[in-house]
C-alpha cells in the first residue's frame, strides 16, 4: 500500500505541476482504495499540499487516516468552500460493482469541473467486463497498481479512466484475462523475409472486394495487402475493380493459388458467392462487411481459419442483438459472437477488441479518432489477410494487423486529417519504423 501511495502521490505532483499551496481533496471510501488515497494525502501534505479528507462511508482505513492527520491533512463532512485543484477518487477499488452511491454522487455533484485521479480504476465501472451501468467517475488520469484492469482497455469504460498511469508493485501475476501488445510483442510477431526468400514463401494474399457500386472498397483492400507484408496480392473480381487495381497497383496479379483471403468489403449482392467460392480453397480468410451476413454459426465447418471483422452494427445484426447493446456491452458480445462461430472475432471501434473462441482476448490500443473514416475497414482487412498470408495464425494476424492499422493511422494524423487511402500509404513507414526500433533497442526477435 506503502509502494502504491506513494506512487499515487507522486502522479498527482506531476499533474499539479507544483506543490505548496495547492489544493487537493479526497474522497474516501471504506476500502483499500480509500488507504491508498489517504496515505497518498499524507505524502502531499508532508510536500506542502493542503490536504482534505471527505469520508463517504461509515468507516476509513485507519491507519492511513491517521497518517494524513499526523501530516497535517484535515477531514471534512463536505466538499471545502474554497474549490480544490484536484481529487483523488479513492470511493471504490477493483472490488466494487457498477453504479454510485447517493452520497458518492452529491460529493461529485460538489465538485463538478475540477479535474479527478482516479485510484486504481474510476469508481462505478464495471472493472471485469469494461461496462458502465449507473453514475461513475469520469477521470482525467487513473493511476492503478500492480497491472492494468480491463476497464482499463474495454469501452465503454476505458473513456472513464482517462489517461492510465501504472504503478509497478513488484507483484507475481496470474495469466492475463486480457492482452494488450506492446512494439517489442508486434515487432517480434512480424514476418521477415528470409535470406532464400522468393515472393511465394513469402506468401501470397488474395482479394476478393469490390463491385461497380462500391470501387473503391476494392482499391482499398487491395493498398491495406499491398503494405509488403506477403510476397504476393492477387485481385479477383470485377473488371471495373480490377482495372483500377491495376492502375494504381501494377504489382497485383489475377487469380491463382494463395494462402488467405480478404472477402466482402463493398461486394455487395455477390458477397455471399465470393465467400463460398474463398472458403473452397480451406485458407485462412478475413470475413468483412457483405460478406459476414453470409457467415454461419459453429457446427455448419470448421471456422478456425476465419477472422471475422464487423463492426458494433455488424455484430448485432450478425447475432440478433440491437446496436446500442453491442456498443455498451462489446467484451461480453465479441466472447458471444468467437463462441457462436467458432473463429476470431475482431470488433471494431475505439479499443478493437480481438476474441478468440478459446477465450483468449487482445485490445489494440493504437489508433486515432480519426479513424472513423469511410473505407479504414477495407484497409484493415488487406492488412489481416497479408499477415495471415505470410503465415501469421488467425489471432496473431488479427492483433498485429490492427495494432499496425492503428499506428499507421497515428503516424499520417500527424500531418493532418486523414482519409482511408492516407493509413494504407503510412503502413510501410510504420512497419519500416517498428522494425528499426526493434533492431536498436535490441528486442529479443
Amino acid at each position: 500500500m506503502q509502494r502504491a501511495a506513494h506512487g499515487l502521490a507522486h502522479a498527482v505532483l506531476d499533474l499539479l505541476g507544483t506543490a505548496y499551496g495547492r489544493r487537493v481533496l479526497l474522497l474516501v471510501g471504506s476500502g483499500d482504495n480509500g488507504g491508498d488515497a489517504l496515505y497518498a494525502g499524507a505524502v502531499l501534505a508532508r510536500r506542502g499540499v493542503l490536504v482534505d479528507a471527505w469520508v463517504l462511508s461509515e468507516r476509513s482505513h485507519e491507519a492511513g487516516t491517521a497518517a494524513l492527520l499526523r501530516a497535517g491533512g484535515r477531514l471534512v463532512t463536505a466538499a471545502p468552500t474554497t474549490r480544490p485543484d484536484l481529487v483523488v477518487d479513492g470511493i471504490v477499488g477493483i472490488g466494487g460493482r457498477p453504479g454510485l452511491t447517493p452520497m458518492a454522487q452529491q460529493a461529485l455533484a460538489a465538485v463538478l469541473g475540477v479535474p479527478i485521479v482516479a485510484v486504481d480504476t474510476p469508481s462505478g465501472v464495471d472493472v471485469d467486463g469494461g461496462e458502465l451501468d449507473g453514475p461513475h467517475v469520469d477521470a482525467a488520469l487513473t493511476v492503478t497498481f500492480g497491472t492494468h484492469k480491463i476497464a482499463h482497455f474495454v469501452d465503454p469504460a476505458s473513456a472513464a479512466a482517462g489517461t492510465v498511469v501504472l504503478v509497478d508493485l513488484g507483484l507475481d501475476l496470474p495469466a492475463p484475462a486480457l492482452e494488450v501488445l506492446a512494439p517489442s510483442d508486434v515487432a517480434a510477431l512480424l514476418p521477415r523475409a528470409q535470406r532464400d526468400a522468393q515472393k511465394y514463401t513469402r506468401g501470397v494474399v488474395g482479394i476478393r472486394a469490390g463491385s461497380q457500386q462500391y470501387p473503391g472498397a476494392g482499391l482499398l483492400s487491395v493498398a491495406g495487402a499491398s503494405c509488403g507484408l506477403a510476397g504476393m496480392v492477387r485481385y479477383v473480381g470485377d473488371d471495373v475493380v480490377r482495372d483500377l487495381v491495376c492502375a494504381e497497383h501494377p504489382e497485383v496479379v489475377g487469380a491463382g493459388r494463395v494462402q488467405a483471403w480478404v472477402v466482402g468489403s463493398g461486394s455487395g449482392e455477390a458477397a455471399g458467392g465470393t465467400l463460398a467460392e474463398a472458403l473452397a480453397d480451406g485458407v485462412a480468410t478475413v470475413v468483412d462487411a457483405d460478406a459476414l451476413a453470409h457467415v454461419k454459426t459453429e457446427g455448419s465447418g470448421d471456422h478456425s481459419s476465419l477472422i471475422l471483422t464487423p463492426h458494433a452494427g455488424e455484430l448485432a445484426r450478425m447475432l440478433g442483438a440491437e446496436r446500442r447493446d453491442v456498443e455498451r456491452r462489446p467484451l461480453a458480445y465479441a466472447r458471444q459472437s468467437a463462441d457462436a462461430y467458432g473463429a476470431v472475432v475482431l470488433l471494431k471501434g475505439p479499443h478493437t477488441l480481438i476474441v478468440h473462441p478459446d477465450g483468449r482476448v487482445r485490445a489494440t490500443t493504437t489508433g486515432t479518432s480519426w479513424l472513423a473514416t469511410a473505407g479504414a475497414g477495407d484497409v484493415l482487412g488487406g492488412v489481416i489477410g497479408a499477415l495471415a498470408a505470410s503465415g501469421l495464425d488467425p489471432f496473431d494476424a488479427a492483433s498485429v494487423g490492427s495494432w499496425l492499422h492503428g499506428a499507421a493511422a497515428t503516424l499520417a494524423a500527424s500531418r493532418g486529417t486523414i482519409v482511408a487511402g492516407d493509413v494504407a500509404r503510412a503502413l510501410p513507414g510504420t512497419i519500416g519504423r517498428l522494425l528499426e526500433a526493434s533492431l536498436l533497442e535490441g528486442w529479443a526477435l
